[in-house]
């Protein structure tokens, strides 16, 4: 059973960093890729961040330059730098896997962490 467990989140003020931590067990991660998704207040879920099994990297516009994604596949983690951090990066933040090695943007992903949440103050 895959199972994601997200931890890192908390309050931080404007130009602060964050990071996140996604711990993964059920199976081995580095033949897979990882994301990492965000949902604010009365918004769709969006794409934040994605690095696939060999290592590539994607990111959402709002992100790049400011936010950094890494994988440690030794302890099967993943890991989300968040820096400069802003009052609208606040949001519940989830760490997701699939069942493919590419994490492109449009990815489908198959499973979900439960979530952890960053709050920016201005």
């Amino acid at each position: 059973q895959v199972q994601l467990v997200e931890s890192g989140g908390g309050l931080v003020q404007a130009g602060g960093s964050l990071r996140l931590s996604c711990a993964a067990s059920g199976r081995t991660f580095s033949s897979y890729a990882m994301g990492w998704f965000r949902q604010a207040p009365g918004k769709e879920r969006e794409f934040v961040a994605g690095i696939s099994s060999t290592g590539f990297t994607y990111y959402a516009d709002s992100v790049k330059g400011r936010f950094t994604i890494s994988r440690d596949n030794a302890k099967n983690t993943n890991y989300l730098q968040m820096n400069s951090l802003k009052p609208e990066d606040t949001a519940v933040y989830y760490c997701a896997t699939r069942n493919g090695w590419r994490a492109s943007p449009n990815s489908a992903y198959d499973y979900w962490g439960q979530g952890t949440q960053v709050t920016v103050s201005s």
